[in-house]
């Protein structure tokens, strides 16, 4: 990622941000879904309300299915989606228990849902499995701390939750269930091998180097986050997964590296080059063979011998009849991609197989290597509880939502007052249009819904016979259209579903139609209000602040890392100079990285165009500069003579400048100009430290293209090469 390259995200369409229109898959993934929930939650509610005649125990073994198996966007197979549920089982119970308790009064359990709702969406953070329940866990609350306050019924209401989640986990585990997907691990082990072929190819000299860069390139966008499935992405806070994520991030560099070298590469490179590419085959193949279990993860310690020898004999051989510059800049990229497989290499004995030290690598870089799995989780929620991150800020709309509406709807005394959370709860989006969408959307829908369910009420009366024939088509038609429909669909059909089952729990007239469009309409309100009051821009504000964040603290880190190279006194290991701006660099880095994470999720605004920041390049930048200062240079070497080092100082601060001006996003971009190394300075070092200073050249070049890149077009890099 040090080369030049070519920036992810560049120039990318904001349309490329609008989630993609329905697929087939999508439309069949709905209706197995659909099954799997009508079956779970039928067989439960059917006995319970026509054999038992248990209305409370019906209510919840039909709602917990619909929860945990509609609502919530359970990741996995239908194996791990099981588990999911499982997993889920002691929260749910704890928050029926709690709701029960605090229906007492509405005062307290509008509290109860502040804390309940802040704690959720905090917590979800600590990775997809998490994030999957949290739906399913509110409403398991809101249920509860409704009136009627009825302590008596707490054993129904548990009886209902067991019994509804174990229908929903036979169902997800047995019934129609999700295919397994390619894995991570999958998708980097055939990266890794698509590079083995590549390098074979290329030192043969029977392939186009063009042709080869380019898929190397698509190989590493497939691995980005955005082009995996949902359930597939190791985004937990677990060991395994940081160390999974990270050994992607790190393919995705190592393969752009490549790609860059690509058309470079002449067969027969320089012997220590084409010595080294060999020995980055063989370990991709030995790495890429982990990934699948066919062999024990070999660890990076193969890779580091084979970089030790590479930067003690590389440099510019006596009878070279080409450029000793570009040879020594082709020469610094194949090094960046021999680290990035280095840490490919510990990142994947990381995920693969037992924890252990990493001795001899950044401390830094693997400081989660050791770290228990409770306290990374603290580390990811602390991350989170600051006013500049997404996830607090998601948290605090949320939760303050979910008790004003229970407020409302407690002061209010308004009937099935829960449709009033849920609405809120459906509907609220991170944006204040995007919720003005979905609510404008939902209104239509649930006011036709109403209407039709109104009909159906006054037109079968008491006749519960009518009602539990179409609850079974009714609920496969809404969570099949409904999901993939958008709110209006989905307001409107379920509006359907809940009248006719609420008409077999107890006499119901036209009437609960009616409430229900008050209450959607007061928890769609309520969702407006607090989307127009907190935060209403979503992620693009705070992926600005972030960002600029990001770009302000790396500023010290690129100087201190070239002051040190120049000075010939860094070498692999701690850092205790840079500790506090490393420490501060990784937290904005995981800052703005959840807010283009969520900020992907979102529409864009109206006015956008298609030559805004590239928020992905300015991430990158971020990145780039990490690895620079864990490895940049090689090893330990002398001291660069006087105009050599003015040199380094004037080109870093031309780079720090034009940072600190990055992060305040100028209208007419930056640029970016960086003189050309002093005349005669190659042949006056000796070969260690010339190797390291162009290293340092490759670098500073590599963070200016990408400042160029993250704040948008008119900018340019003036001076040195391409």
């Amino acid at each position: 990622m040090w080369h030049r390259g070519r920036p992810e995200g560049h120039a990318r369409s904001w349309r490329t941000l609008l989630p993609a229109p329905s697929s087939r898959a999508e439309s069949a993934g709905a209706a197995r879904r659909a099954v799997r929930v009508t079956v779970a939650a039928v067989v439960g509610f059917y006995p319970a309300v026509h054999l038992l005649d248990q209305p409370v125990f019906a209510l919840y073994t039909l709602f917990v299915p619909v929860a945990f198996g509609l609502l919530s966007p359970l990741p996995g197979s239908g194996r791990r989606r099981a588990g999911t549920v499982l997993r889920a089982l002691p929260a749910a119970a704890a928050l029926i228990t709690l709701g029960t308790y605090l229906a007492a009064a509405t005062w307290a359990a509008a509290l109860g849902m502040l804390f309940v709702g802040f704690v959720l969406v905090t917590g979800a953070s600590i990775g997809p499995r998490a994030t999957g329940v949290v739906p399913a866990l509110q409403l398991c609350y809101i249920l509860a701390c409704f009136p009627p306050y009825a302590p008596g019924t707490l054993g129904d209401r548990l009886a209902g939750l067991a019994v509804g989640a174990t229908l929903t986990i036979l169902c997800e585990w047995l019934l129609l269930p999700e295919p397994e997907r390619p894995s991570y691990r999958g998708r980097v082990a055939g990266a890794l091998e698509l590079a083995e072929r590549a390098v074979h190819d290329l030192l043969r000299g029977g392939a186009d180097g063009r042709e080869t860069a380019e898929r190397l390139r698509t190989a590493g966008r497939e691995l980005r986050f955005s082009r995996t499935a949902a359930g597939c992405r190791p985004t937990g806070a677990g060991a395994k997964d940081r160390a999974l994520a990270q050994a992607g991030y790190a393919t995705r560099r190592f393969l752009d590296l490549l790609a860059a070298l690509a058309p470079l590469l002449r067969a027969p490179a320089d012997l220590p080059s084409a010595t080294l590419l060999r020995g980055l085959a063989t370990a991709c193949a030995d790495t890429a063979a982990a990934l699948r279990g066919t062999r024990p993860p070999p660890g990076p310690e193969g890779v580091e011998e084979m970089i030790a020898q590479y930067a003690a004999v590389r440099g510019v051989p006596p009878d070279l009849r080409e450029d000793p510059h570009a040879l020594l800049r082709r020469q610094s990229t194949l090094l960046a991609a021999a680290v990035s497989a280095v840490t490919v290499s510990a990142a994947v004995a990381l995920a693969t197989g037992p924890r252990r030290p990493m001795p001899g690598l950044p401390l830094e870089q693997f400081w989660y290597a050791g770290a228990s799995t409770p306290r990374l989780w603290r580390v990811r929620i602390a991350d989170h509880l600051t006013p500049r991150s997404v996830v607090f800020q998601n948290a605090v709309r949320t939760a303050s939502g979910l008790a004003l509406a229970r407020l409302v709807a407690g002061s209010l005394d308004l009937s099935h007052g829960f449709w009033v959370l849920l609405g809120m709860l459906t509907l609220g989006r991170t944006t204040a249009g995007a919720t003005w969408s979905a609510v404008r959307s939902a209104a239509v829908g649930t006011l036709i819904g109403s209407l039709a369910a109104g009909a159906l009420l006054i037109s079968a009366g008491d006749m519960t016979a009518v009602y539990a024939a179409l609850l079974v088509p009714m609920m496969l038609v809404a969570f099949s259209v409904g999901p993939v429909g958008g709110p209006a669909w989905g307001q409107g059909l379920f509006t359907l579903v809940v009248s006719t089952a609420f008409a077999q729990i107890a006499p119901v007239t036209w009437e609960l139609a009616e409430a229900r469009i008050v209450d959607v309409l007061t928890g769609s309100a309520i969702g407006l209000v607090c989307g127009v009051l907190a935060w209403p821009a979503g992620a693009r504000g705070e992926m600005r602040r972030s960002a600029a964040a990001l770009f302000r603290a790396t500023a010290p880190l690129i100087r201190l890392t070239v002051e040190r190279a120049a000075t010939g006194h860094s070498a692999p290991g701690t850092r205790a100079d840079a500790a506090t701006a490393l420490r501060r660099t990784m937290r904005y880095w995981r800052t703005a990285h959840a807010s283009y994470a969520q900020l992907r999720t979102e529409p864009p605004p109206r006015h956008a165009a298609d030559g805004g920041p590239d928020w992905l390049a300015g991430l990158n930048h971020g990145s780039r500069v990490l690895v620079g200062t864990y490895w940049l240079p090689w090893s330990q070497g002398t001291a660069w003579p006087s105009d050599a080092a003015s040199w380094a100082r004037e080109a870093t601060d031309e780079v720090v400048s034009a940072t600190l001006r990055a992060a305040r996003f100028p209208a007419d971009g930056v640029t970016v100009r960086l003189a050309p190394l002093p005349p005669g300075v190659l042949t006056r070092l000796p070969a260690p430290s010339v190797s390291h200073l162009v290293d340092v050249e490759v670098w500073l070049h590599a963070l200016a293209s990408d400042l160029t890149a993250a704040v948008g077009p008119g900018s340019s890099v003036e001076g040195g090469f391409r």
